[in-house]
């Protein structure tokens, strides 16, 4: 019984080292794989890039038939990003992620004020002197705190049919993602 539980224990053991080795061998495989690392590779900071219907290099596409995507990687390291889009189609969406790829926000037209998008993305200091210098900022912009100083944002624009597929791209290629000048 006693000899039983020893090897049990021991297989378990080795099995666990073996596990940790081949988790620790294969890691370089997986770096940079990330959706951040890979928009960095764009080399585009504070502006959208516009993906097409088929995978490019870094394996970005639209991947839906009936909406058109951009995405643009900022940093509010040094001052904030003001997000402006408009235009007419019949839905937009956004959302912001950090470095590390978790939602920090999201929203779409049908919450926006007037249809448009106006978004300024800031750290917590930020934002603070945004509101103190300008307090009717507010009722002009959404504003969005960013935990981290670095991310990425994803416009969506929808395209249900092919009259819309003009205005879509238009709406994602004219959408800034630029550095706040308040």
């Amino acid at each position: 019984m006693i000899r039983g539980m020893l090897f049990a224990i021991l297989v378990g053991l080795v099995g666990a080292a073996v596990l940790h080795i081949v988790i620790v061998m294969a890691l370089p495989s997986f770096t940079g794989l990330d959706a951040y690392t890979r928009l960095q590779s764009y080399e585009a900071p504070n502006r959208f890039v516009v993906f097409a219907p088929e995978p490019d290099e870094n394996g970005f596409s639209d991947g839906d038939p009936y909406l058109r995507v951009a995405a643009c990687v900022f940093d509010v390291s040094d001052r904030p990003v003001h997000l402006l889009a408009s235009g007419s189609v019949p839905f937009w969406s956004f959302a912001v992620y950090d470095s590390s790829s978790n939602e920090v926000f999201s929203m779409n037209d049908r919450s926006a004020a007037g249809g448009d998008l106006d978004a300024i993305i800031a750290s917590p200091q930020q934002l603070a002197g945004i509101r103190k210098t300008n307090p009717d900022i507010i009722s002009e912009s959404v504003l969005i705190e960013m935990p981290r100083p670095e991310g990425y944002i994803v416009l969506r624009a929808l395209a249900p049919s092919d009259s819309f597929e003009s205005s879509a791209k238009d709406f994602l290629s004219e959408a800034g993602c630029e550095a706040y000048e308040g």
